[in-house]
């Protein structure tokens, strides 16, 4: 995974993405290259549009808050729930 952060960071900086600048970044952080990773990352990322691939990539996420937000919604639900068979509950007792 850190060389593709290494690649995002390189990239960001207006650079070009090569093996040797992957490897010198992994280097400064204090980690140790992996080349054969490295290679496989530069090979693969040929031809590719990273800005493109960046905006496409957080689309999905976008989506992703919907399930708290869902959540939220269930609880809420729950609470009133709660709260109208309390007031049934009261009702019984005081007839």
């Amino acid at each position: 995974m850190q060389e593709v952060y290494a690649a995002l960071l390189i990239h960001a900086s207006g650079g070009e993405i090569t093996e040797e600048k992957i490897a010198k970044v992994i280097e400064a952080s204090g980690a140790k290259p992996d080349m054969n990773k490295i290679k496989a990352l530069v090979a693969s990322l040929e031809g590719v549009n990273i800005d493109e691939a960046l905006k496409e990539a957080a689309i999905p996420a976008a989506p992703a808050a919907a399930p708290e937000e869902k959540k939220e919604e269930k609880e809420e639900k729950k609470e009133e729930k709660a709260a109208e068979e309390a007031a049934v509950g009261l009702s019984a007792l005081f007839g």
